[in-house]
């Protein structure tokens, strides 16, 4: 993957440069603990060239292959990011701040693959489920959601199924 996704240092001239990378399955499986496995994205990079510095304005959209947490179905989510990464120019290399990167000032390109890889896992959320339709109802599989209503409590602690109200009098009786 490496020369890909990478910005031209040596040789870049001061001023406003667009670079536009395109995300998809052959990226994601460069990174084997990926949580995502497929993508269709677009990165755009705007790189601000100054003499001591590179501002990066990283925007990525498009859409994602993900596992429903509900129903464990793929789904596609859509992905919009916007991140800033500041490129310092020094005489070593320092990854220490996540917003500033400081490269020695003899690299000639900047390698941007694994900036875009946690952009886009940033961006994800915590829970990760099918969307509701127009209606508000779940586009889960509906064979998987019966599966989870035969299993869910009431407030009061009941359940559809026989046995807890067995496990219930053991309890009752202590």
């Amino acid at each position: 993957m490496s020369g890909y996704y990478t910005i031209p240092i040596s040789g870049l001239k001061p001023g406003r440069h667009i670079y536009d990378f395109e995300i998809n399955k052959k990226f994601f499986d460069n990174f084997e603990e990926s949580e995502v496995k497929e993508g269709d994205l677009k990165a755009v990079v705007e790189a601000e060239k100054r003499s001591t510095h590179l501002e990066l304005i990283i925007k990525i959209s498009g859409k994602v292959r993900l596992c429903c947490d509900r129903c464990l179905e793929m789904f596609d989510f859509p992905l919009e990011s916007e991140n800033n990464l500041l490129v310092k120019f020094g005489k070593i290399r320092d990854e220490s701040d996540t917003d500033i990167l400081t490269i020695a000032v003899d690299e000639n390109v900047l390698e941007v693959n694994q900036y875009l890889y946690e952009f886009i896992h940033l961006a994800l959320p915590i829970r990760r489920v099918h969307p509701d339709d127009k209606d508000g109802k779940s586009t889960c599989d509906p064979d998987m959601l019966k599966k989870i209503e035969e299993h869910i409590v009431d407030e009061k602690g009941s359940n559809k199924d026989p046995r807890w109200e067995e496990l219930k009098k053991l309890m009752n009786d202590n």
